[in-house]
């Protein structure tokens, strides 16, 4: 990932700093915040705050039924179509942050704003949980790291169970509740990855071609090869221009039938990744269409089992 394509920090530092002035931090690495309750006692909330929509709906399958109760959790990056390397700062999600328990960020350059905003918002105390660091993906022998880590079951589950053991932690009278809520989300995981292991059975090396490198994780996951040059997805993440040379060369898997289906990243577009979805279409090869954030009206397990279900599809 390179910085040219993380999401952005539009606003200026200082300008924020000064609409949080006065705002507190949280009240410790894992400490929920409290306010009174009905009955007198100290009601327990646990505040949240994801980089995307993603990452936050992770933490509300482990809240379970305390999601927007006892933990109150806020995505910064949500709109469905827009894209998410378009994002500007904004006073609201600073105050969230400034509030925040636990934060939840992917990492691995996609979301640096976040720190950024840690900082300006003086809020040193929350847990922060980096999803490429849980991970343990490092970058290749070219120095490139695929960030897009919520394609990757694997991480999805370790990240769901560290959340779980924050959440115990701040709120212990509930967690067993937030234990078998990992549990149940892990195991629709596991089905996901059953799924993967049947694609891969089933069309293991056969080649596929991308836009950009948001899905791999998933599409490598089911056997699948790669076979884009990686000039054209490299230049089509950081938002430069491609060459003629390695658009037609990109543009040959398609006339050659070398690819078996292209998974094309709704949410960014240009000349380029238009052209090479002509390509495709026109010489019928399947279309899957990826994203980087939810679609609308679906959780993660849903999403990913639709993502999951167009491959299958795709590769008959």
């Amino acid at each position: 990932m390179r910085a040219s394509r993380s999401l952005l920090l539009g606003c200026g530092a200082a300008a924020l700093t000064l609409a949080v002035t006065g705002c507190g931090s949280s009240t410790g690495a894992v400490g929920p915040s409290s306010g009174s309750s009905t009955s007198g006692t100290a009601a327990v909330h646990v505040d949240v705050v994801a980089s995307t929509d993603v990452w936050g709906d992770v933490v509300t399958q482990v809240a379970g039924d305390l999601a927007g109760s006892t933990v109150r959790i806020t995505s910064i990056i949500t709109d469905p179509d827009a894209d998410p390397h378009s994002y500007e700062a904004s006073t609201q999600n600073q105050l969230a942050l400034s509030k925040a328990n636990l934060v939840v960020e992917n990492g691995g350059g996609y979301d640096d704003f976040v720190d950024t905003m840690l900082k300006t918002a003086d809020n040193a105390s929350a847990t922060v949980l980096d999803a490429v660091d849980i991970s343990g993906k490092t970058p290749d022998a070219d120095g490139e790291l695929n960030e897009h880590v919520w394609y990757d079951l694997p991480t999805v589950r370790a990240v769901a169970a560290q959340v779980a053991g924050v959440l115990a932690k701040a709120d212990p009278d509930n967690a067993a509740t937030y234990a078998a809520n990992q549990q149940t989300f892990a195991r629709d995981l596991t089905d996901l990855e059953s799924t993967e292991a049947q694609i891969k059975a089933a069309h293991g090396g056969e080649g596929v071609a991308i836009t950009e490198p948001v899905p791999l994780y998933l599409l490598q996951a089911c056997g699948l090869e790669n076979r884009t040059p990686a000039e054209f997805s490299e230049a089509v993440e950081e938002g430069t221009d491609v060459s003629a040379s390695v658009l037609d060369e990109t543009e040959k898997l398609f006339d050659d039938k070398d690819v078996a289906l292209l998974a094309y990243n709704k949410q960014t577009s240009g000349p380029e990744t238009e052209a090479v979805l002509r390509a495709a279409r026109a010489n019928d090869i399947p279309v899957v269409p990826v994203r980087e954030t939810l679609p609308a009206g679906k959780d993660y397990v849903a999403w990913m089992t639709a993502n999951l279900d167009a491959v299958r599809t795709a590769l008959g």
